[in-house]
């Protein structure tokens, strides 16, 4: 066991409003769905450095928030599990899912800390360090669900410098469908990594070879992370994910110190 001292730059402790728990790092939402995720995935707390606190939101799975056309009833649910995260003390709020983005703008004026909703927050920051003759190589779960409602809710101006592939619509990554497709789906959801792998790299490697293009590659859906730096070795271009998003928000929310020389 490692023992740390404490840090003396903590002195005095005081209230913050309403939260209930301190110490605490990003709260993650979390759809009321039963499948696993490898380490790496979003649901899967053990990779993460920094504390995560899950909250389930209540009657919305996967069908709710991707199938289905009327996504209304999927607001009061969210909101109740952002609020109850943030009075948990959380500094700093995001979800599961990039489908999330559908609803960024709500959550985001709904409590009082950040709200990361969606991983295609990185987009338009992407598209500002690769440059305008570039474009930002979008790999989500399924195309044919990501809307320009969910886009200009994270800020993404439909038609500008990106490109959107679906790996299950486009590529047919099977072992993506067997985790979150409610209609193949088996009861109980299963993956193989290596198979899982192989068809991340294949499809990004496809799509970048479709498209000459592509600077950068953005990885929409939670899953997708455990595979980023094998893709990055196959693709050799900037890689970004859940991974990237929530390891800078806690950076923002939990400042660390710096130790050094001169």
């Amino acid at each position: 066991m490692i023992y740390q001292t404490r840090d003396y730059g903590i002195s005095h402790i005081k209230t913050r409003k309403n939260h209930s728990c301190y110490g605490m790092g990003i709260g993650i939402m979390i759809l009321d769905d039963v499948y696993p995720g490898f380490p790496g995935d979003v649901r899967n707390a053990s990779a993460f450095p920094y504390p995560i606190q899950y909250e389930i939101v209540e009657g919305i799975d996967i069908k709710a928030l991707l199938w289905e056309e009327d996504k209304t009833p999927c607001l009061a649910p969210i909101q109740k599990a952002a609020k109850k995260l943030e009075r948990m003390g959380c500094r700093a709020i995001a979800a599961e899912c990039g489908y999330f983005a559908y609803f960024q703008k709500a959550i985001a004026g709904f409590v009082d800390i950040p709200v990361f909703m969606s991983s295609l927050l990185q987009v338009p920051f992407i598209q500002n360090t690769i440059g305008p003759e570039k474009n930002v190589g979008i790999l989500c779960y399924q195309r044919q669900f990501l809307t320009e409602r969910h886009l200009k809710e994270v800020g993404i101006t439909p038609g500008s410098n990106y490109i959107i592939a679906g790996a299950s619509d486009d590529y047919a990554c099977s072992e993506l469908d067997m985790l979150w497709s409610w209609e193949v789906r088996p009861e109980r959801p299963e993956a193989s990594y290596q198979k899982q792998e192989e068809q991340m790299i294949n499809a990004c490697v496809d799509m970048c070879k479709k498209n000459p293009t592509v600077g950068a590659i953005m990885l929409e859906c939670t899953g997708m992370q455990p595979f980023a730096r094998a893709i990055q070795q196959a693709v050799d271009l900037p890689v970004y994910s859940w991974g990237t998003i929530l390891d800078y928000a806690f950076s923002v929310v939990a400042h660390r110190d710096y130790y050094g020389h001169v």
